[in-house]
């Protein structure tokens, strides 16, 4: 079994999903007491989410490539990051790495793929929703529509991950208005699934609140890792 690098922190919500899942995925494949061998650099997001807002992005990939090395020297075999928005600074990471990155939007691309999924919504901080980093590589590598919800919608979601998800608050009233966004997206749009491109929206909407295919990042995103840890 290959060692799991993962940079997490960006909420500590959503990293202790992903600690949680990838454990329970090879105790399922694997079975007895089986678990994942894991090194963990958690940072403190308030440093982190302060540069976000502020687009200071290279002074959050100085941090985060520090991090990731510090992995790396640990001995893990290949990184994840835990987030899908600072997967921005993916290519800075990666120039001050020797270990692989696997890429959130890369799980999420071939599950898209698989499912023939032509069109697709995407629901995330605004950073991803609005900039190219995660759009682009999901149309160009994988030849997937996406639709981002309007400005409107857009701080809806985005002030909900972080005033709420991200403190591990969830609001049935949040709930719904993301409901209420997928369901106008799929209906004027014609979106066949939905990306729930932020770790924590997992923590609020689930398979068969809305009628379309449901795309967790984390969850596609755990099953890559560990897929890359066995093989």
């Amino acid at each position: 079994m290959k060692k799991i690098g993962m940079l997490g922190g960006m909420s500590w919500e959503s990293t202790s999903t992903y600690y949680k899942l990838l454990n329970e995925e090879v105790k399922n494949r694997l079975g007895g007491l089986h678990s994942a061998k894991i090194i963990l650099s958690s940072v403190d997001f308030e440093e982190i989410e302060k540069f976000q807002h502020s687009s200071l992005w290279d002074e959050t990939a100085v941090i985060l490539s520090k991090e990731a090395k510090a992995v790396e020297n640990a001995n893990a075999d290949f990184l994840i990051i835990c987030t899908n928005t600072m997967h921005k600074v993916a290519p800075q990471i990666e120039q001050n790495i020797n270990i692989p990155i696997l890429h959130i939007a890369d799980a999420t691309g071939e599950a898209l793929v698989k499912e023939d999924i032509k069109k697709v919504a995407l629901l995330g901080t605004k950073f991803t929703m609005t900039e190219a980093f995660y759009k682009n590589r999901i149309e160009e590598k994988f030849n997937v529509q996406v639709v981002v919800p309007n400005e409107e919608e857009q701080n809806i979601v985005h002030d909900v991950i972080y005033k709420e998800l991200c403190l591990g608050v969830c609001n049935r009233t949040s709930r719904d208005e993301y409901i209420k966004i997928i369901k106008r997206l799929e209906k004027e749009h014609g979106c066949e699934g939905v990306i729930l491109g932020c770790t924590e929206i997992s923590m609020l909407i689930k398979q068969g609140y809305v009628d379309i295919p449901i795309f967790d990042t984390t969850k596609l995103h755990v099953l890559s890792a560990i897929e890359y840890a066995l093989k």
